[in-house]
Formats: structure tokens, C-alpha cells, sequence
């Protein structure tokens, strides 16, 4: 196996370098005695098919072929039949998302206020299980992530309601 690989390696160079690959070849599914399917290019072990594939275009260029008619296809547009929503159903909707974006916005300040109150400017209190150094420094290096992904958390929520019509 080993011996074989350089000359692999240096087949698959050369076809690279030439701008072509060879892409037509016989392909076979093979099913092993526990069920586990492996597609091979030879079919010479017990549980193979061949498989019939589509002819494939290998282009060497790097440079992207035009989508046929992609300016010509108009845009989707809604169905018909598509339930509507009134103007009053609607805002009572958006009116109910703020409300909650606020209430998940004012649970989060207080969440980080505690955090930051706890965290007491890097010096947090020691707790009598934290006599060796090292688990206060884990325990004031989880309190900064938690404050980090609270004020996180508030920069989404104010985003979210700022993007609320």
C-alpha cells in the first residue's frame, strides 16, 4: 500500500497539471456482512453492484460557468392560497414580541448586574472551599466568561428590539 501511494499521488499531479481528471469510471457499492456500504472502483469482493452514474464534466479553468436563465426566472412570489394576517392581528403579535424581548432584556441587565457585583472588579470574595489558589482562579475566570456572554446577550436583545418596527 505504501509503495503504492507516491505513484498515486504523482497521477493524480499529473492529471491535475494537464487540466483534466479522470472522472469516467466504473463505480461499485459494496455491502460488507455487517451492513456498512463503501463505494469502490473495483467490484472484484463479495457484495458489489455496479452503480450507474450521470457522465460527469471535469473543466480545468477557474472561471465559473453562467447559470443557464438565472436572469431570465422571475422571483418566487407568494402563493395565492397563502394565509393572511390583519394589521390588527399583526401588531397585537409584534407588540407581544416586544414585550418579551424587554422582559428577557430587563432579566439579563439584572443577571449581569449581579454577575458584576460578585465578580467585584476581578477580586471576587474567597469561599472557604477555595484554599488552594488555583479553583479561585478557575471559579474568577468562569464569573468574567459569565459576565462576557451576559453583555453579550444584552448587546443581542438590544439589537433585536432596535430591528422591531
Amino acid at each position: 500500500m505504501k509503495r503504492l501511494l507516491p505513484g498515486f499521488l504523482l497521477l493524480a499531479a499529473v492529471s491535475i497539471a494537464a487540466g483534466t481528471a479522470h472522472a469516467q469510471s466504473e463505480v461499485y457499492l459494496c455491502v460488507d456482512q455487517n451492513g456498512v456500504k463503501e463505494y469502490k472502483n473495483t467490484g472484484d469482493t463479495k457484495g458489489c453492484k455496479r452503480v450507474s452514474l450521470p457522465p460527469l464534466t471535469v473543466t480545468s479553468s477557474g472561471s465559473k460557468p453562467a447559470r443557464e436563465g438565472a436572469a431570465s426566472k422571475p422571483a418566487a412570489s407568494t402563493p395565492t392560497d397563502f394565509p393572511k394576517v390583519d394589521n390588527g392581528t399583526q401588531k397585537a403579535r409584534d407588540n407581544d414580541r416586544r414585550q418579551i424581548l424587554q422582559d428577557e432584556l430587563r432579566n439579563e441587565q439584572q443577571r449581569l448586574a449581579d454577575l458584576k457585583k460578585d465578580y467585584n472588579d476581578g477580586t471576587p470574595e474567597r469561599q472557604g472551599n477555595e484554599k488552594n489558589y488555583a479553583k479561585y482562579q478557575e471559579r474568577v475566570a468562569s464569573m468574567k466568561e459569565d459576565i462576557s456572554r451576559s453583555e453579550k446577550n444584552v448587546d443581542a436583545l438590544n439589537r433585536e428590539l432596535s430591528n422591531l418596527k
